[in-house]
């Protein structure tokens, strides 16, 4: 089979060009040229070309899988991530057992370190709301529990980070907009709820691109999110609070969204590790609904074994949410793999290596490594990449539009340039090929399981490059750059689109000192596996320090 995923060189354009975009596009008759010319230059219009004999698949349907999980080889002795450490669930409880420090002084210091954080003429902006009162009342709450020995486990009194698309209680969810979440939620989302159970201190919500329709973190309303790597480049997005609150230390955990790569992206982006579960893995109730069918709740943590135990507590079944039942259990080791022997990687070699020089060469000599501890590479073939491309953006953009729909007529103008340019496009979608998606996703799920039919997981970069420079000049409107859009959401889309499990983890820095992502793509609720070859990757990769850190444990 030919590779066929295109890139695409788009014009970049500067806020005032984009502002006369984004006007033409909801002018009533030079609007739908204009779309046109977009769509075709973005290859989208291919969509109505494709006739797939499938019948259409409206949420991603998987089918169990019987094979088991190679068994586990134990290490012979502890193990650590090397390099710099993030301070993670064990440190903090420790820190709590042994009365190094209590979960109100945490608190504390996180209301301190949030607002340095905030400070000076690049402020990192991975907060949308804060509410100190409620913040330490948990605190208070969690440190009588110490005091009393009714500690609730692991998470009791850690700082936990919402993304600002979920819903929790008495902070209004604005999915990144000025206008929705006039009042505040009456209820956390599930994930929030399970993780509020089991002792964590909900810190607040955090920053994300304006309904989550781009990969950058440029939000007009709430400031645009910075890296804490190089503070004068991007997060990514649209998680991109959840991302740069954990990469700066502000919390060990944060949860995000991922409708199109939105927590695999930041959390690569940012040097840490992020997890999109099995499609309906993780309850979406509480969530605003953006994208139905391709809506994926997760975590955002500094290690493997936090995002594995952050998993544990979120996902599961929940009768408000339908997608939710009947999946099988919930499993994840208990220590990290001492050797990867049995364990079989696919790579598709012409899509792993679709990306910046520094990403490929990072990416490869990582998967080298994994072979060194055991793996097995076996070369697999992924056809038809561009059109399941063009089905996810087809899918989740006329989705995001049919739930934006009751806004437009007051608010149209009040969502950012890049927001109302895609809106318009989103928009101009028809029936029938909001159709044909489908069917290419019925398509894409048969050629996925063919994929993976031999291996346990297929591996890729995470990103197409390394995170993209800050255009100051273009602040706080933005700019619009669909070449570094496409580059970047180049391995995020498929799994998505088909409902496969994937992580990200680090595999190194650019030269400029910024992270790169490898991504393991699972077969149906492998999620056991995905968390066993990412433990194996993140202690073959010395981690760095951010640039932007704001520590809470003083380690």
């Amino acid at each position: 089979m030919t590779y066929d995923l295109r890139g695409g060189k788009f014009p970049r354009l500067g806020t005032g060009a984009l502002r006369l975009v984004a006007k033409l596009a909801e002018m009533p008759v030079l609007g739908p040229l204009l779309i046109e010319k977009l769509k075709n230059d973005g290859g989208l219009t291919s969509i109505r070309n494709q006739f797939p004999n499938e019948a259409p698949t409206l949420f991603p349907h998987l089918d169990a899988d019987p094979r088991a999980v190679p068994p586990l080889v134990h290490e012979s002795e502890p193990s650590s991530i090397p390099g710099f450490h993030y301070p993670g669930l064990d440190d903090y409880h420790t820190a709590f057992r042994t009365g190094q420090v209590t979960p109100v002084e945490v608190a504390e210091r996180f209301l301190a370190q949030q607002k340095a954080s905030d400070s000076g003429p690049k402020p990192l902006r991975a907060y949308i709301a804060i509410n100190a009162e409620d913040v330490l009342a948990q605190a208070r709450a969690s440190a009588e529990r110490w005091r009393a020995g009714t500690t609730l486990g692991l998470f009791d009194g850690v700082p936990v980070a919402i993304k600002d698309e979920m819903d929790v209680a008495g902070y209004p969810t604005t999915v990144g907009t000025k206008f929705i979440g006039g009042e505040p939620a009456r209820e956390d989302c599930t994930a929030a709820a399970r993780l509020r159970a089991a002792g964590a201190v909900i810190t607040g919500k955090t920053n994300m691109h304006e309904i989550g329709i781009n990969v950058t973190g440029l939000n007009p309303h709430h400031g645009t999110t910075r890296n804490p790597y190089n503070d004068g480049f991007h997060t990514g997005a649209s998680s991109s609070g959840s991302a740069t609150a954990v990469a700066a230390g502000l919390v060990p955990i944060a949860i995000g969204a991922d409708g199109g790569g939105s927590v695999r992206i930041p959390a690569a982006l940012c040097g840490q590790v992020g997890l999109k579960a099995t499609f309906g893995r993780v309850s979406e109730f509480g969530a605003y609904p953006l994208c139905w069918s391709l809506a994926y709740i997760g975590p955002i943590t500094t290690s493997v074994a936090d995002c594995a135990r952050t998993y544990a507590i979120i996902a599961g079944a929940d009768p408000r949410d339908p997608h939710s039942l009947g999946h099988p259990s919930v499993t994840i080791d208990s220590a990290a793999p001492g050797s990867l022997a049995g364990v079989r990687l696919g790579v598709y070699w012409p899509w792993f290596r679709d990306a910046s020089p520094d990403v490929v060469q990072h990416c490869e000599t990582l998967l080298r490594d994994l072979t060194n501890r055991g793996a097995t590479l076996v070369d697999v073939d992924i056809p038809e990449l561009e059109s399941q491309r063009v089905a996810h953006i087809v899918t989740i953009t006329s989705e995001m539009a049919s739930s934006m729909m009751r806004h437009l007529p007051r608010h149209q103008h009040d969502f950012g340039l890049d927001v109302r340019v895609n809106i318009a496009v989103a928009r101009s979608w028809r029936a029938q090929e909001y159709v044909a998606a489908q069917r290419i996703r019925s398509r894409a799920l048969a050629i996925w399981a063919n994929a993976l039919a031999n291996v346990d997981a297929i591996i890729t970069p995470t990103t197409g490059q390394a995170a993209p420079r800050i255009n100051e000049a273009a602040l706080p409107n933005g700019e619009s750059d669909l070449t570094t859009t496409v580059q970047i959401m180049r391995f995020a889309f498929a799994s998505n689109l088909t409902g496969h499990p994937a992580i990200t983890v680090p595999a190194g820095y650019d030269k400029q000192g910024l992270p790169v992502g490898l991504q393991v793509i699972g077969r149906p609720w492998g999620e056991q596996l995905l968390f066993r070859v990412a433990s194996a990757a993140e202690r073959l990769v010395e981690r760095r320090g951010p640039q932007r850190y704001y520590p809470l444990l003083g380690i």
